[in-house]
């Protein structure tokens, strides 16, 4: 999945709501709740005590310890920044990609780890980057692949001292960029859900995962790898949390779409091994999700909350890809006491609505995303009016089949099926 936002199919947008109007929604994982008036403009609290007291003061909050209770709607200003900031640290793992089939470092990290935050614009970002991450899609494994299998997939960061005290604590910080091969493609979308059983000593079978995710975190990288991704990121993890352990800390995992999948894997993994815990508490481990996908079942869900992780998700409303997997098979089931089989949102949703008229694929992309919070243009262009008989969501589709075959992916039938309704249903308007 390479950019977006999310909603479950219970909440889809109206098909007549064509306007050029940004909306701020907010509903847990779980609750179906009434399509609410749009209003004029994305709504953010003005400066209160609690804002101006500073992040540092604040910053458990900030992580979700209450479930970001009365911070997302309307917006508190300093929970918006921070969504930003994170934001603008996983837009650089896009940045950095070497896409150059001419390059010598295609398909990994275009800069050395001293330089991708200069070189992506955020050398005042204030994060040391201590380690690359790399993964192997399963159909690369699949082939026999060797060690030039691995993708370059994000990176681990630790708060320097100055941003610690600004922050309030330390911060170790992994990104995860997006889907952009087709080999990630693929595995995103094998839409099969499988027991994660990463704890050897509690292996939980009712705890279960989409198989391309599971796959993508946990593969090995060829014999001359550091190990899958999985491994690299518990080892470089467990060192900084024991580098720091006599200080306040918080994990915060970011990522888009197929990363946001990967980040919140690693959650719940460092959560069920116990890494974060330490002897009379626990590091708070929190993901902030931009376009993310489902990930895995109701049992993953409740795990993770009984494991206290906590998970942001940012989502457009109108994005196709956070309604897989699961399309028909998701938590709005529940209702009907048939949602142990089916796929689940984790955590809370602060939910955007934004379509840019000229151009579909704008309802999935990180920069948007980032774009819209700050507020420096409009999330919607001049142009054809709202009512002008255009189809959007043909054109959307037509533009959907033309990426598949740039990709050369063959999705199945009911796959492909499953998509056009989607995009139908939702009108991309």
């Amino acid at each position: 999945m390479a950019t977006g936002a999310s909603s479950s199919s219970a909440w889809a947008v109206s098909l007549h709501a064509r306007n050029r109007r940004c909306r701020w929604r907010s509903r847990t994982a779980v609750a179906v709740a009434p399509e609410k008036p749009a209003a004029a403009a994305v709504r953010v609290r003005s400066p209160s005590s609690v804002a101006e007291c500073g992040l540092a003061s604040m910053w458990r909050k900030i992580q979700g310890a209450d479930d970001w209770a009365g911070l997302v709607e309307p917006l508190n200003p300093v929970l918006r920044d921070e969504v930003v900031r994170y934001g603008e640290l996983v837009t650089a793992c896009y940045e950095a990609f070497d896409l150059d089939p001419t390059s010598p470092r295609f398909l990994k990290c275009k800069h050395g780890k001293a330089r991708l935050l200069h070189e992506s614009g955020l050398g005042s970002a204030g994060y040391e980057i201590t380690r690359y991450i790399y993964a192997t899609p399963p159909e690369i494994v699949g082939r026999g692949g060797g060690g030039g299998g691995g993708r370059w997939i994000g990176y681990v960061a630790v708060a320097t001292d100055e941003v610690a005290r600004r922050l309030g604590r330390r911060d170790v910080l992994v990104a995860f960029r997006g889907t952009v091969t087709k080999s990630e493609w693929a595995a995103n979308l094998m839409s099969s859900l499988t027991p994660a059983r990463l704890d050897p000593h509690d292996p939980r079978p009712e705890v279960k995962v989409e198989s391309g995710f599971l796959g993508l975190y946990t593969n090995e990288r060829g014999r001359f790898s550091h190990g899958s991704c999985r491994e690299q990121l518990l080892k470089e993890v467990s060192r900084l949390v024991k580098q720091h352990e006599t200080e306040e800390m918080s994990l915060t995992l970011a990522g888009h779409s197929m990363g946001s999948a990967l980040a919140l894997l690693l959650g719940y993994d460092l959560a069920e091994l116990g890494i974060n815990r330490r002897a009379d508490s626990s590091v708070p481990i929190t993901v902030y999700s931009y376009g993310g996908p489902r990930v895995g079942n109701w049992g993953f869900k409740e795990r993770c909350e009984e494991l206290r992780v906590k998970v942001l998700r940012v989502a457009n409303v109108r994005d196709p890809v956070t309604k897989l997997p699961g399309l028909f098979l998701n938590e709005s089931l529940r209702r009907w006491g048939a949602a142990a089989g089916c796929y689940a949102h984790v955590g809370v949703e602060l939910a955007l609505d934004f379509f840019e008229v000229k151009n579909p694929a704008c309802v999935h992309d990180m920069a948007k995303y980032v774009a819209l919070l700050k507020g420096q243009h409009s999330i919607f262009k001049e142009g054809a009016p709202a009512d002008s008989g255009i189809n959007w969501a043909g054109k959307a589709a037509v533009l959907l089949r033309k990426k598949m075959e740039e990709l050369a992916w063959r999705p199945d039938t009911a796959l492909l099926s499953q998509v056009g309704i989607l995009v139908q249903s939702l009108g991309l308007i």
